[in-house]
């Protein structure tokens, strides 16, 4: 039997492939921000805090025709089981950057001329999927602090584990003899693909069914973000 799946076909932890590990998003965490998010997803732990816009320093940074999303992502150094150097690595400034990206996509941008906004996210405990539950974090965050956008980003893994296709790995799954880890986000109204990174390799075929696992898979947790902002503002409302 394998050590991935059992009788039932259900992984080890209980899910079956279409399953995300459960997820809780709280808006508005952080009292002195202009706008937060906090999320667990599984066992990762995330506060996501936005400030801004407000004036680009440097002023030679500044663009007339529109603001800039400055994404910080960082992995706190009790976040992993070995201490981790709280200064910023290669992963950390890469993923900033694409997350950056991603965000702006979505963000009306050209609202905020010769401006930043700041997106600081903090990994307070990780397992799996961190920069994906990053993203959908800092995307309440954005809505929270009210950013016009498009739509929200929202984003799931989805990858091979042990021959099957599946969505959300976890740790044990991500080191299967054939794991593939495919981090996608995506702007669900549209289907607009804002991220994509893989780990692996995969056939056509496999590549499409987990685009559209993904793509089913991000509008439901969309569901949860809208759900989360709703909430913060209920019951801002009813005080």
């Amino acid at each position: 039997m394998s050590e991935y799946f059992n009788k039932k076909g259900l992984r080890h932890d209980g899910r079956s492939v279409t399953d995300t590990r459960p997820i809780t998003i709280e808006a508005g965490y952080v009292e002195r921000a202009d706008g937060s998010a906090y999320l667990e997803w599984g066992k990762n732990k995330i506060v996501a805090a936005v400030y801004g816009p407000r004036e680009m320093l440097p002023r030679h940074m500044a663009n007339p025709y529109k603001g800039r999303i400055r994404f910080v992502y960082r992995l706190a150094p009790f976040s992993v089981g070995e201490r981790k150097n709280p200064r910023p690595g290669r992963r950390d400034v890469e993923l900033s950057k694409v997350s950056g990206e991603a965000l702006s996509a979505a963000a009306l941008l050209e609202n905020f001329p010769n401006t930043a906004i700041d997106v600081y996210v903090t990994v307070l405990d990780a397992d799996a999927g961190t920069r994906i539950a990053a993203l959908t974090a800092a995307s309440v965050a954005l809505a929270d602090a009210g950013i016009p956008m498009k739509d929200m980003v929202t984003g799931t893994a989805v990858g091979r584990v042990d021959g099957k296709l599946v969505i959300d790995l976890d740790k044990f799954e991500e080191d299967a003899y054939d794991a593939v880890d495919m981090a996608v986000a995506m702007m669900p109204n549209t289907s607009e693909v804002v991220l994509f990174q893989m780990d692996g390799v995969i056939n056509k075929k496999e590549y499409s069914e987990l685009l559209k696992m993904a793509e089913s898979k991000c509008k439901e947790i969309k569901a949860i973000q809208e759900a989360a902002l709703k909430k913060k503002y209920e019951k801002e409302f009813n005080k």
